[in-house]
């Protein structure tokens, strides 16, 4: 095992400085080096090699559960421990998630009851949104991110960003999620207590579509845990391995993670590793009372 670390990290340390702290003869490393290859030795630098392309096609953002699924689904049968035995032999880690710490907010025009209850599971698509925002530092000032996600499928279905945190922010996400999906019978709709969720306009274009709304209890964060999930995986995942120089370079890459990777290939661990896309499409489904078919 220890000759194995060394192989590992021999391309960032010397060997005589690996040998001497794992206390091995260099002329011991070396000579396992001429020895061939095992059976279990060949097979794991084959599996390596395919577990650095799942690392790398997720840009360092999967451990070894997601990377695991990725081999499966690859066709790929191989043990998880093994996966993450590998990983850590080969110093493949994923990026760490930061500690949050909940922001006061201005009081909101219209408060709703909580409706949904932490309840975030759903039976179909449309049955229940979650909405909140966040804020990605740049060079310029904040940039403030505006999502809409669809809780059956953990899908951002409508986004915004803007230099102001305002209404009109909200209003645009939330605009962008009617504009692609329907607004079927008692459709829930979730945020926190923000003054820009519960603006008259903003609630007043939820009751013209027949939402319900739904708000979390005042300084409550788990109540809306979903939405505060996935900004924390956007951060630990992006934010945090990035220093922008402007805003219109932040919306790009945020742009690229959210519609280019998270919704369509991120694996979830709540949807049995699957994308949020690849979710909903195993659910194609008839409008109640329309003609026509919606399929994600």
């Amino acid at each position: 095992m220890r000759y194995r670390f060394i192989q590992a990290e021999k391309a960032a340390y010397p060997v005589e400085v690996l040998c001497r702290v794992l206390i091995v003869a260099r002329s011991g490393y070396y000579a396992w080096c001429r020895r061939p290859l095992g059976a279990r030795a060949q097979q794991n630098q084959w599996l390596v090699t395919h577990i650095r392309t799942c690392y790398q096609a997720s840009r360092g953002r999967y451990g070894s559960p997601r990377i695991h699924q990725d081999l499966r689904a690859h066709g790929l049968r191989v043990g998880r421990h093994r996966v993450a035995r590998l990983m850590r032999l080969h110093g493949l880690r994923s990026v760490r998630r930061r500690s949050w710490r909940p922001s006061a907010s201005a009081l909101p025009a219209v408060v709703r009851a909580n409706v949904l209850r932490r309840a975030f599971t759903a039976t179909r698509p449309n049955e229940k949104w979650a909405a909140d925002i966040t804020y990605v530092p740049t060079c310029q000032g904040w940039l403030y991110l505006a999502v809409v996600i669809d809780l059956y499928s953990r899908r951002v279905i409508g986004w915004a960003m803007d230099a102001q945190q305002t209404t009109a922010l909200t209003v645009t996400a939330l605009e962008m999620a009617l504009h692609h999906r329907p607004v079927l019978a008692g459709l829930l709709h979730h945020s926190d207590r923000g003054s820009q969720y519960g603006a008259v306009a903003y609630q007043h274009r939820l009751v013209s579509c027949g939402i319900r709304g739904s708000m979390s209890r005042a300084g409550n964060c788990w109540d809306n845990a979903v939405v505060e999930s996935f900004f924390a995986t956007l951060k630990t995942e992006l934010i945090h391995q990035r220093q922008y120089a402007t805003r219109q370079e932040a919306r790009a890459d945020i742009f690229e993670y959210v519609e280019g990777f998270y919704n369509r290939s991120r694996r979830h661990s709540r949807l049995g590793y699957r994308s949020p896309m690849d979710f909903e499409h195993q659910y194609p489904y008839h409008q109640s009372g329309a003609s026509t078919v919606w399929t994600p």
